[in-house]
């Protein structure tokens, strides 16, 4: 075994995946991360190393919270899911059936699900903006409304890196009445004991991770400007605010905090299709519109083939195992690399967060060599 010093728990037989997680390290990869797994609903891996906050040498801990970024968006989809479930939305209605507004200059035929599927066409703002703009939900909202489309909603994906957050909020905001990160906390987080927030509370800063930058960019491929709008702007995301300001609003595409344990037992949503500990959350109905393909091809954001069901990365293992050899899994990735995923197939559900951020937009070699190991124990 590893010298590095793991905590935490192993069940017996998945001792591969932990060598895999200690791995990154002797390999200089990780400056602190954790990765967890559950089969059937029960926890098989749970283990976390190296330090949250490099400059003051704290180690990570049990619960430490690690920002996940884009993973958040799988978190999103499955709350939007509940909204669907309780009658609220239909994934087949029209956005601006919900969001009037929304409809201006060509756009009020795109479903809720081809929106939370990144096609709506509004990936970003063409016009310069002040970064605090989008501290301001109903100023952010409104501005998405108006912005004309970068290609014919419905026909092609392009990544809503951002802006996929503020779909996401109308879409709670004027079913429910409720912010995302409200339906997180009060309907998932609290009931089940789970450290998964979007909107986090001064409170907790002290257990959130320091990030890493990574050393070196992305490689977006050919940058047109649905990329330049999404990612490459000064106003492309928001700022000028703090980091603390940052944590504390709800960015539901982009700033939820996790530990990898809750993050893996949330997934199993996917994984036990619709079961959340001994409680089914999602009928098969409303799993099966969650889980459905709405789209499949190459991405005019991203330089690559995605499948998009409804705010889900679909498993594509004959292009890219990101979430190992399972069909029909599916969950997300996010800035830096940490994932999180459900299959079905097996009822597997696993996480990794991480704070030393790698350069890889999708589908980083860390939890991907972790994944392995924890498939090939199964």
């Amino acid at each position: 075994m590893s010298s590095i010093d793991i905590k935490g728990h192993v069940a017996p037989g998945f001792e591969p995946a932990a060598e895999a997680f200690a791995k990154n390290f002797e390999d200089g990869l990780e400056a602190g991360a954790s990765f967890a797994a559950q089969a059937g609903g029960e926890t098989v891996i749970d283990i976390w190393a190296g330090t949250a906050v490099t400059k003051v040498d704290k180690p990570w801990s049990e619960n430490t919270l690690a920002p996940v970024f884009s993973t958040g968006k799988a978190v999103t989809a499955l709350v939007i899911a509940s909204l669907a479930e309780r009658g609220l939305i239909d994934y087949d209605a029209p956005l601006a059936d919900l969001w009037p507004d929304f409809a201006q200059h060509g756009k009020g035929e795109i479903t809720i699900a081809q929106a939370l599927s990144h096609q709506a066409g509004v990936p970003g703002f063409r016009e310069e903006m002040d970064p605090a703009d989008w501290f301001d939900m109903d100023g952010i909202a409104a501005k998405l409304a108006a912005e004309q489309p970068f290609w014919e909603p419905g026909t092609q994906s392009g990544y809503h890196a951002i802006t996929f957050g503020i779909i996401a909020q109308e879409i709670a905001r004027r079913s429910d009445g409720r912010t995302i990160g409200t339906i997180l906390r009060e309907d998932f987080a609290e009931p089940n004991g789970l450290d998964l927030i979007i909107g986090t509370p001064e409170a907790e800063h002290e257990r959130v991770a320091a990030m890493e930058k990574p050393k070196g960019y992305p490689d977006f491929g050919k940058v047109g400007p649905e990329t330049r709008a999404a990612f490459l702007q000064p106003w492309s995301s928001p700022g000028r605010r703090g980091s603390a300001a940052w944590r504390e609003s709800e960015f539901p595409a982009a700033n939820c905090h996790a530990t990898a344990r809750s993050l893996a037992e949330f997934m199993n949503l996917i994984a036990r299709r619709g079961r959340l500990g001994g409680t089914g959350v999602l009928s098969d109905e409303t799993f099966a519109a969650m889980t459905k393909e709405r789209i499949h091809g190459p991405d005019r954001v991203l330089p690559f083939d995605i499948a998009w069901a409804a705010g889900l990365t679909l498993n594509r293992p004959d292009e890219a195992d990101w979430f190992g050899p399972g069909e029909q899994a599916a969950g997300h990735y996010g800035f830096g690399g940490s994932c999180a995923f459900g299959d079905p197939e097996r009822e597997i559900a696993a996480a990794y967060v991480m704070n030393q951020q790698g350069r890889v937009l999708v589908g980083d070699e860390r939890p991907r060599r972790i994944i392995r190991a924890l498939y090939g124990a199964l």
